[in-house]
């Protein structure tokens, strides 16, 4: 089970996430959510994930940044990934950040896209997220089982170490996605949080 922890503001918090075995790490710019990070601090996040094991992938998670720029941004602080999050970019967005930096995931909801298909922007991965992304509301699993997404797709809102391997049982995705799950507070990541929820989507495989 590929496993990403998201909304990662401090190296130490990145460090646990990959030295407990998560296969990405992500990175938030955007003002509006408790999990911004500007510049320097997202770089320090990613140069300390890469540290811990080069081959982690490194994700620019962005919602209101035009897709051009996020690109820019993405390669300045050394990330793998670019990831679109929510309705607000086109098919056109993701072409024209793929020209600068290839790789890019597309994350939605079932409430702005009812039948979501892996791969209709020409992103790499999908990722599910609830209808009020980074706000720990859970999912309607009974929903999910019948969805019959295909292809390397991330189940993302609400998931926590209590609910993952259930979660995942259900929905049969190809990875998860956790942020708010693993937290004390808004924006503060829980070292003994992420290492318990990585153990318990690993174990779910």
């Amino acid at each position: 089970m590929y496993v990403k922890v998201c909304g990662l503001k401090t190296a130490e918090a990145a460090t646990e996430a990959v030295t407990d075995g998560a296969d990405a790490i992500g990175v938030v710019m955007s003002p509006k959510s408790s999990r911004h990070v500007d510049t320097h601090t997202a770089r320090t996040v990613i140069a300390a994930a890469k540290a811990a094991r080069a081959d982690v992938d490194a994700v620019l998670v962005v919602n209101d940044l035009p897709a051009v720029d996020a690109a820019d941004m993405a390669v300045e602080i050394g990330a793998d990934v670019l990831q679109l999050h929510g309705p607000a970019y086109s098919s056109a967005d993701f072409s024209a950040a793929a020209r600068t930096l290839p790789r890019l995931w597309r994350a939605t909801s079932l409430k702005h896209d009812p039948h979501p298909v892996l791969g209709a922007h020409g992103e790499e991965r999908l990722l599910l997220d609830a209808p009020k992304p980074g706000s720990g509301s859970t999912w309607d699993l009974s929903v999910l089982e019948g969805l019959g997404l295909e292809g390397e797709w991330l189940l993302a809102g609400g998931l926590n170490p209590d609910n993952v391997a259930q979660a995942i049982r259900k929905a049969h995705p190809w990875g998860v996605d956790v942020s708010s799950g693993v937290e004390s507070a808004p924006g503060e990541k829980d070292l003994g949080l992420i290492r318990a929820f990585v153990e318990a989507a690993k174990q779910a495989e």
